[in-house]
Order: structure tokens, then C-alpha cells, then sequence
């Protein structure tokens, strides 16, 4: 059984903590989630009986507690955070497979990046992730802080384990792996047209394969994640946000009366938020080549769909949005915890 690539499409927070939740809770025969990349942003997933969790080390995807959660070899593990996640979730340690090779973030990694003042050049979360990634590039040359894996830290010795193997395992079992990568293509290293006011990592499909040490030749569906408003992190030295907007404009165009401000998973700061631009979706398009497309938060264009049913507003949007891409939409989040089939919703005319 082969892989689900789950990959955000914009600048991040396009919902891909929930998408991952979805597809395994869809699909009978998940057995396992990876997540990728480091500490640096968080996902969120809502578990059956209601709870918010926000989660930066552990996949959202697994909050239900009933698949075993890999974290391998391309991963950047803060200890703390991934312990305190462990136990928030009540999972158990046993479902839980570390790769020894996996690199930890350090006290000195996040040190080093306040000092080196990323957050003022590029808005930085100061997560200690980039510079884990540069410490791990340097191998011991530079001034950079030492390289740590997760096979040095006694507190990791009992999750530890071949997460390749593993992997391998469950897919000639049958089973089906779903990757949940992290952030959004428009932070790429490599891909991002605002370089260098982006992320120190690839963040496309292909490269969380590789990070997860599985083939592409087992992937068979990546789905690319978009938000109708999509966000940066707060501040302009964050990087450039086409078509930007201010919330209570996008609440007051909904007709919703509450403050849909939204702040950082890892800095609690006001994100940045814009109206929905092509440019970069199709650029994701064109390297991802998804097979399948979400559009996330249309609550906020409509709070009606909520209902699970396409208000002629929200239909309307859809559609631009679709002719803007040059794809169909196949699955619309209408709620932080629902997600439809657009080919199944009922119009409201």
C-alpha cells in the first residue's frame, strides 16, 4: 500500500495538521504518520471528543491514539517539546519509533539564532531549528553549535528505531503511510520566489519523502492544502504577502461579527493575513503535481458552511478559486473540524 504526501501550498497554516487527521480517519487502512521538519510550526488537529491540540513535534494526524507515529531520520526534535506532546496527547509510548538518526534542537541552537537576530531579518519563530539544520550541513566545521542526534540522548533511548524499516514494513503489509510535511511551499529553501525570506528547509512533497527515507515510487496521492486567506507570520521581514488584507476586512466581507485574528502557533504573535492570489498555488501545482486539492478555512469566507452544505457565496468563491488554479477543488474545510467532498455537498441557491 502506498504513501499519502499531505504539503501546504501557500505560505503555511493552509490546515494540513487537519487534512492529515481527515485522511487518516477517511481511510481504513492508515496505519502509520510521519511528521517531518522541526519545531518551528505547529499543527492542529481536534480529537474526537473535542480537544484543540496544537502540535509542533508530534504528527496531528495521530491524535486519536490508534496509529504508531515515526519520526525519522530528516526530523529536528526539540526533547522538551516532543516529550511534553507525548504526554498532553496520553499516547502511548509503545505506538512512538524515533530514527536514531534524527537531529535534535538544542539550547544552543536557539541561543545561537537570537543572537545571530534571524527574527528581525526574516521574522524567525527562533525555534532553533534552522540552526540545528546548519549544524547538521557544517558537520563540525564553522562556529556553529555541535550537532546532536537523537542516538546521544538518553531520554530518546526507548522510542528509537529503524522509521525506514518500519515504514517498509507496514506498506508491504498493506498498510498506508501518510506523511505530514510541514509549512508551506511558498517558505521553501530552494522554491521560495521571496528567498531568503523564507525557511531553511525544501518544503515540497519530494523533499518529505526524502526526509521520511522512503521512495517516491511508493507515494500514489499528494494533496496539496491551501486556505482561502492565506497568512505569513506576523511582521514585514517576514516576507512579501501578495494581496494583503487586514482580518476584521475579511470578517466584516463574511458578515462575521467576532475577531478572526489569528496568532502564531510557536510566537503567539498576529499572523498576517491576504486575499486569495493564484500566483504562487500554481507554482505549487507545478512542482507538487497533486492529486488531490483542499481548501481550508471557508468558513471565513461564509460562516453558513459550517452546515456542511455550499452557500451560492461560498460556491461562487470555489469556483474562482478553481479557474484561478486551473484545478478542481476537491475537499472543502468548512469548520475547524469538518471537511467535505466538494463532489457531494449540496449548492444552497
Amino acid at each position: 500500500m502506498p504513501i499519502s504526501v499531505v504539503v501546504g501550498g501557500q505560505y503555511g497554516s493552509e490546515g494540513k495538521g487537519k487534512t492529515s487527521l481527515h485522511i487518516a480517519r477517511s481511510d481504513p487502512t492508515v496505519a502509520a504518520v510521519m511528521r517531518v521538519g522541526g519545531s518551528n510550526s505547529g499543527h492542529i488537529g481536534i480529537s474526537q471528543d473535542g480537544r484543540r491540540f496544537a502540535l509542533r513535534q508530534l504528527p496531528a494526524g495521530a491524535i486519536d491514539g490508534n496509529l504508531r507515529i515515526l519520526i525519522p531520520a530528516g526530523a529536528y526534535i526539540d526533547v522538551d517539546i516532543f516529550l511534553r506532546e507525548i504526554d498532553a496527547l496520553q499516547y502511548d509510548h509503545s505506538k512512538i519509533v524515533v530514527s536514531p538518526l534524527a537531529h535534535i534542537i538544542t539550547a544552543q541552537h536557539k541561543e545561537w539564532e537570537k543572537r545571530s537576530q534571524l527574527r528581525d531579518a526574516i521574522g524567525s519563530t527562533q525555534s532553533g531549528t534552522g540552526a540545528a539544520v546548519l549544524s547538521r550541513i557544517s558537520r563540525g566545521a564553522g562556529d556553529f553549535p555541535a550537532a546532536v542526534r537523537a542516538e546521544d540522548v538518553p531520554q530518546l533511548e526507548s522510542f528509537l528505531g529503524d522509521t525506514t524499516q518500519l515504514a517498509r514494513e507496514i506498506l508491504d503489509a498493506d498498510g498506508r503511510v501518510v506523511i505530514e510535511g510541514t509549512q508551506g511551499f511558498g517558505l521553501s529553501a530552494i522554491h521560495a520566489e521571496a528567498w531568503p525570506k523564507a525557511t531553511s528547509r525544501d518544503t515540497t512533497a519530494g523533499a518529505f519523502v526524502s526526509e521520511a527515507g522512503l521512495s517516491p515510487l511508493d507515494v500514489d496521492d499528494i494533496t496539496l492544502v491551501l486556505r482561502c486567506h492565506p497568512i505569513r507570520v506576523a511582521g514585514r521581514q517576514s516576507g512579501p504577502l501578495p494581496l494583503e488584507t487586514r482580518w476584521d476586512a475579511i470578517a466584516y466581507e463574511a458578515g462575521i461579527a467576532d475577531d478572526l485574528t489569528e496568532l502564531t502557533t510557536v510566537t503567539q504573535a498576529p499572523r498576517r493575513v491576504g486575499h486569495f492570489c493564484p500566483d504562487i498555488v500554481r507554482q505549487a501545482i507545478a512542482v507538487n503535481n497533486p492529486t488531490r486539492i483542499v481548501l481550508n478555512h471557508l468558513d471565513y469566507v461564509d460562516p453558513d458552511v459550517a452546515t456542511g452544505r455550499l452557500t451560492s457565496k461560498a460556491y461562487s468563491f470555489v469556483a474562482k478559486v478553481s479557474a484561478s488554479i486551473g484545478r478542481h477543488i476537491d475537499w472543502l474545510g468548512v469548520s475547524p473540524r469538518a471537511m467535505i467532498n466538494s463532489g457531494v455537498v449540496e449548492k444552497l441557491v
